[in-house]
């Protein structure tokens, strides 16, 4: 199969590259063969893949806000015209969404089908994206709403923690908001099965794999449980950690602002997507010593 992949030099791209070049061949796409802000029909027509795998996206949530047409021609109008450049060409397109896309009030873990209503404009833009893809009949599609991604290059919550808790005495997370931090390699490595699946099953096996699901690993845990988990890893890694446990303090979400409101409930029910593939996702603990055991060398 040809597999056409955007944003492939971002986090989650850059683990896809590795995850996607043994189902066939690869054509993958960083920013400057890719833009998004520039139209796509014609470009993805010219390559004309089997699969096109959306990694890009404008992730700037704060920035979102004061950009939002940025935010809404990337993050919604660009995929409509991957959707119809998928359907052109018969693809299968793969999207990955957002937690954002709720409100974050619900009191248990979000299921696929609950209803949607973010709270910021990056937010809505990714809900865009979405409703794109799915206003469009006839376009075989694979959405994979996820939450709290990291990864050992580029810029992310779990990298700048511990970047902090090497330099300073004292920090502040927050401590009631709860969701499940999502490793870029989990999600490629998901992405892959997944794909591999839908082009060995039979036709109804593979239809029961397409839609819309949720790829997060299991469990929860708060912003400032997630960071003393992982600074009391890179702790025991031998990384030079100048913070002591104790001085790590859990605070609430107002204790900060910022232009963008955030969802205090991240957490996504992730069993739909489990029992589509026949796969058990791991605790978020596993991929986080991972990273660990990677940034610490």
């Amino acid at each position: 199969m040809h597999i056409l992949l955007f944003g492939a030099g971002g986090q989650v791209g850059w683990e896809l590259q590795r995850s996607l070049s043994v189902l066939g061949t690869l054509s993958a796409l960083g920013h400057a063969e890719g833009d998004l802000e520039q139209p796509l029909q014609g470009l993805i027509e010219r390559v004309r893949p089997d699969i096109i795998v959306n990694a890009a996206a404008y992730t700037a949530v704060d920035q979102a806000e004061s950009e939002p047409a940025r935010a809404m021609r990337i993050n919604a109008e660009a995929v409509g015209e991957m959707a119809r450049a998928a359907r052109s060409l018969d693809a299968l397109l793969v999207h990955y969404s957002s937690d954002y896309v709720f409100d974050g009030q619900k009191s248990t873990p979000y299921q696929e089908d609950d209803p949607t209503g973010p709270i910021n404009l990056y937010g809505r833009s990714k809900l865009a994206g979405e409703q794109a893809i799915r206003a469009l009949a006839g376009c075989r599609h694979l959405i994979l709403r996820t939450s709290w991604v990291y990864a050992a290059r580029g810029k992310n919550f779990a990298r700048t923690i511990l970047e902090r808790a090497q330099t300073m005495d004292r920090l502040q997370v927050v401590a009631d908001t709860y969701g499940a931090p999502t490793s870029a390699q989990l999600l490629a490595d998901v992405t892959a099965l997944a794909l591999y699946r839908a082009r060995t099953a039979d036709s109804a096996a593979a239809s029961g794999a397409l839609g819309t699901f949720h790829l997060v690993p299991s469990g929860e845990t708060s912003w400032h449980e997630y960071a003393c988990f992982l600074i009391e890893a890179a702790r025991a890694r031998g990384m030079p950690i100048r913070v002591a446990q104790a001085n790590i303090l859990p605070v609430p979400a107002a204790t900060f602002s910022a232009p963008a409101r955030r969802p205090m409930n991240s957490r996504l029910d992730n069993r739909r997507l489990q029992q589509a593939l026949g796969i058990e996702l791991p605790d978020w603990r596993v991929h986080l010593r991972r990273f660990v055991d990677e940034v610490a060398g």
